[in-house]
């Protein structure tokens, strides 16, 4: 069994930083893909950044350069560094891992306000 816990988020004002982390546990199947997805309720779950199964780094087109995704392979932990935050990138933040299964972390609330 993979369990997948996250921490991070919170509350801050535009053009503030946050930066969350994500760790995996148990039988992980390898290689593996992992990232953030993003949700506002009323909204579909939009991909934020990630790093494939063949170890490429990827970012949605909404980030703009402004976010930072870093992973430890080995300890099965990956962070996102979240920099020059506007308010439209609040949403509740999700972490997954995926093997031949998606795997999600429970969630951590990310608000921009001023």
């Amino acid at each position: 069994q993979v369990q997948v816990v996250e921490s991070g988020g919170g509350l801050v004002q535009p053009g503030g930083s946050l930066r969350l982390t994500c760790q995996a546990s148990g039988s992980i199947a390898r290689p593996y893909a992992m990232g953030w997805y993003r949700q506002v309720p009323g909204k579909q779950r939009e991909i934020v950044a990630g790093i494939t199964s063949g170890g490429k780094t990827h970012y949605a087109d909404f980030v703009e350069g402004r976010f930072t995704f870093s992973n430890d392979n080995a300890k099965n932990t990956a962070s996102l560094q979240m920099d020059n935050l506007k308010p439209e990138d609040t949403a509740m933040y999700q972490c997954y891992l995926y093997t031949t299964i998606m795997y999600w972390g429970q969630g951590s609330q990310v608000t921009v306000t001023s």
